[in-house]
């Protein structure tokens, strides 16, 4: 079985339909996807209608969350998408992204940068708009050559010249809300320090102390060196180690099934799931 855990549509910041997504997937060989777009399972509907056979589905969300300043992901799934508290909470950081990306915006055009709002909106289209859209903003104007190098101190890392701050759940919370709903967390790519500032080794520790199910390992964003450190602590403190693409579409260089999650953890991680069920595709064929 090839499983990737982590990917995204225009549901949030990927390029993809969520109905593309799923095709895409298959046609890479996929067995098992996860759609776990930033903040929303608004694109669930879509990628179930079009799943195709022999393509199973993993319904999730990546939560945003903050420990002690520091950004950090919370993968989280087969949760009840319906459960009044972590729908909430969803609502809440959700909201707060297009008063925070309009402060992004209002930041560049201090820096010289000719940045529209109504550029990055276009751009965002019917997503949660979030700091690609407005990278893929300054990519277009020239500011920046890719996506990637707009994730700097110079320009939207966090920290960064024209970052700006938002609502993001405690992940202790975060936890405890998706745990609640019936579901399983994951902490994504928990040492991508090329992103900005990372947790430390000791937090994750307390996280897994507090519910938390596993760490995202194989990721591009963690070299070989980085992946056996991260086995070693998951190992020390009984954490599930996943491995994804965090696939965005065009937006990056990655593809699905870059990486992958043994099929022993994701049978882990659906036994500990009771919100939510993976859904198995019957719409079409592979590719």
């Amino acid at each position: 079985m090839r499983i990737d855990l982590h990917t995204h549509s225009t549901a949030s910041d990927g390029t993809d339909t969520p109905a593309e997504l799923v095709r895409n997937a298959a046609a890479a060989g996929l067995d098992v996807v996860a759609l776990t777009d930033h903040d929303t399972t608004r694109g669930h509907a879509e990628a179930i209608a079009a799943l195709p056979q022999g393509l199973t589905l993993v319904t999730g969300a990546e939560l945003s969350c903050r420990l002690d300043g520091v950004s950090m992901h919370m993968l989280a799934y087969l949760f009840d998408p319906d459960e009044p508290d972590l729908l909430r909470e969803r609502e809440l950081v959700r909201d707060d992204r297009v008063p925070r990306a309009k402060g992004m915006v209002a930041k560049l055009n201090d820096l010289g940068v000719g940045v529209t709002w109504d550029q990055v909106a276009r751009i965002a289209g019917d997503g949660s708009v979030g700091r690609p859209h407005i990278a893929s903003a300054l990519v277009e104007l020239g500011v920046v050559p890719t996506v990637s190098d707009a994730f700097t101190r110079d320009w939207l890392a966090d920290g960064g010249r024209a970052y700006v701050d938002k609502h993001e759940t405690d992940p202790f919370e975060a936890i405890r809300l998706v745990k609640a709903a019936g579901g399983v967390t994951v902490f994504a790519h928990p040492a991508a320090a090329e992103r900005g500032r990372t947790v430390p080794e000791s937090a994750i520790v307390k996280l897994a102390e507090a519910g938390l199910d596993g760490i995202e390992v194989d990721h591009m964003d963690h070299d070989a060196a980085t992946r056996d450190r991260l086995r070693a602590l998951a190992a020390d403190t009984g954490l599930l180690t996943t491995g994804s693409s965090d696939y965005h579409g065009s937006r990056k260089t990655c593809v699905p099934g870059e990486y992958t999650t043994d099929p022993e953890v994701y049978g882990e991680i659906t036994r500990r799931a009771t919100g939510a069920f993976p859904v198995p595709g019957a719409g079409g064929r592979r590719a």
